[in-house]
């Protein structure tokens, strides 16, 4: 404790303005347990960039934490980009304070003689990514916890590509950033660079959106869809994307139109929670609509809602949407002569194997990084010599060819739209397009468990759960023999039955995968972003026939419920 309280003490010096010192001293007057969460650690780059609760303190975001990490991107940039003029990008969501964080951002910038594009208003976290290129960005900074709840807000930094920072840019501007001290923030702005964008990116936005995510489709006017921001920036967008697209019947949700920071028709501005577009469903019914789509704060990620074989709303989980979203795009790049062996997908380590199979049936090949769009965007950038296609990860995120390089819940909002059209033209639905996948290939179902362990305690529950893994792992999941043991951490992966092993080429990460010799797939990770220790599970198993759907699918279901209780979680 005394360590915490004298790092909490530096916070009261002259470096730090009247009210950060008043929040400080009075968590120390009241004996606060907050204080031990606030200093215990300093905010980090994850999967997602840094993200955190706001408030004072090393373990939060304030313009502090934001402001150290400014000004060590500005001292890496002006390493890199020597005798040049220096532009960044800016977005920011509907979070509270995020419009107050880009602008300290931008400030801080100009300090450092850097211009900054920042946008007039809050926009979706994928047209910063392509704002990066429109604008011929050397990077580009936005402001968002994305799913979070109300009181986190984040910053995620994006290079020259348009690609959020990877190796071995991260590390380099952690290690600036790490150098400094917090009186080092240099918060003099020149006003003169920075400058204020908005419809024009938005119109080259559209139609590039459109151009990737439209194909020749009939029955767009035919389709009725609902539409949910929950709250966050997609409203910006989407609305005008799905209409200039020739879309007619679009249902917003206006309860959840207007941006909002507390989100507060919701527990949680998560599309993946089935809560998050109870009230978007509820739309759907009562208008008798084809399809619900609902996004994230900074719309990168989107959930979706398709009748099911019975006319019921189903919400598919992203394994679902990236393989229909995968197989339409392949079949599309066929119809049109393109595929020639020289195209790949995205895809990640925890995400359904599914896809694999999809595009394999192609003779097209897929890239599995780890988690995060981030390693998507690097194997764009990597292979220059191939076409990318698309590329998704099993938490809700997909993305439409390589115009953006994030995860993009514009573009795939549209895609999801053209692929039911197609198929309620055909006589055919997005549902049975999925079953249809099932039948051609396995009935893949996923599940996810994620535990929640905040603070110091929690860190070292998370940490200590993974040793308890690898040190005693797993011989069998559910009656079959587990036959990999993929170690991300230490890149080996071992087959138990003959104890070979093999190097995996991939970053290092820490993330363990289980595999049984029927197909099952256990994962397990840390989230990067949240205080979350996740597990991912995946079986599978053949449907003959569609009419065997629920049949198949009690037996997966009840397979997943025994392996988390064999799991303890």
């Amino acid at each position: 404790m005394q360590e915490i309280l004298q790092k909490a003490k530096l916070w009261l010096t002259d470096t730090f303005d009247a009210a950060t010192q008043k929040e400080i001293n009075d968590l120390i007057a009241t004996n606060s347990d907050d204080l031990v969460d606030r200093f215990y650690k300093n905010t980090e780059f994850g999967t997602g960039g840094m993200r955190g609760v706001m408030g004072a303190g090393t373990n939060r975001i304030n313009k502090y934490t934001l402001g150290k990490a400014t000004q060590g991107l500005s001292n890496y940039l002006r390493e890199v980009y020597t005798n040049k003029e220096i532009k960044v990008a800016i977005a920011y969501d509907c979070r509270h304070n995020s419009k107050a964080f880009a602008t300290l951002v931008a400030e801080i910038l100009s300090a450092n003689n850097i211009k900054s594009f920042v946008f007039e208003d809050l926009r979706p976290t994928p047209e910063l990514s392509f704002a990066v290129n429109y604008l011929d960005c050397h990077a580009g900074i936005v402001l968002t916890a994305s799913h979070n709840p109300p009181e986190y807000n984040g910053y995620k930094v994006y290079w020259t590509d348009g690609g959020q920072i990877v190796p071995p840019q991260d590390q380099k501007i952690i290690a600036e950033v790490n150098s400094l001290d917090f009186s080092d923030i240099n918060f003099t702005k020149n006003e003169a660079l920075i400058t204020y964008v908005g419809s024009e990116v938005d119109e080259a936005f559209w139609k590039a959106s459109i151009a990737s995510g439209t194909f020749d489709i009939k029955g767009r006017e035919d389709v009725k869809i609902v539409f949910t921001s929950l709250h966050g920036t997609s409203i910006k967008l989407i609305p005008e994307v799905l209409k200039r697209a020739g879309y007619t019947q679009v249902h917003i949700v206006e309860e959840q139109a207007e941006p909002n920071g507390d989100f507060p028709t919701v527990d949680s501005p998560n599309p993946e929670e089935p809560a998050a577009l109870a009230m978007a469903i509820d739309l759907a019914n009562k208008i008798d609509a084809d399809i619900v789509i609902g996004t994230d704060p900074d719309s990168d990620r989107l959930g979706i809602a398709i009748r099911d074989l019975n006319g019921d709303m189903k919400l598919l989980n992203g394994n679902q949407t990236m393989s229909v979203m995968t197989d339409f795009l392949i079949q599309q790049w066929e119809k049109q002569g393109k595929l020639n062996g020289k195209q790949f997908i995205g895809s990640t380590i925890v995400s359904t194997n599914l896809v694999n199979e999809i595009a394999a049936s192609y003779g097209v090949e897929t890239k599995v990084g780890l988690t995060g769009f981030k390693w998507i965007a690097k194997m764009i950038k990597d292979h220059p010599e191939l076409d990318f296609i698309g590329g998704g990860e099993e938490s809700f995120g997909f993305m439409v060819g390589d115009f953006v390089r994030d995860k993009d819940a514009v573009t795939s909002t549209l895609l999801a739209c053209e692929i039911l059209a197609d198929a309620k033209a055909k006589g055919s639905s997005f549902y049975k397009e999925l079953l249809g996948i099932y039948t051609k290939h396995s009935f893949y179902k996923e599940h996810l468990v994620s535990l929640v362990k905040k603070g110091m305690q929690g860190a070292e529950e998370i940490k200590q759960m993974l040793i308890d893994l690898r040190n005693n792992p797993l011989a069998e999941i559910d009656g079959e023999k587990v036959t990999y043991v993929n170690d991300y951490k230490t890149s080996v992966r071992t087959n138990i039955l003959t104890g070979e092993t093999t190097e995996i080429t991939i970053p290092k990460s820490n993330v363990l995968i289980y595999e049984t010799e029927k197909g099952t797939k256990v994962a397990c990770r840390p989230s990067g972003t949240e205080p979350k220790i996740k597990f991912y599970i995946s079986v599978q198993d053949t449907l003959d026939t569609i009419e065997d759907t629920e049949k198949v699918e009690t037996i997966l279901d009840t397979r997943i419920q025994r392996i988390i209780k064999q799991l303890g979680v």
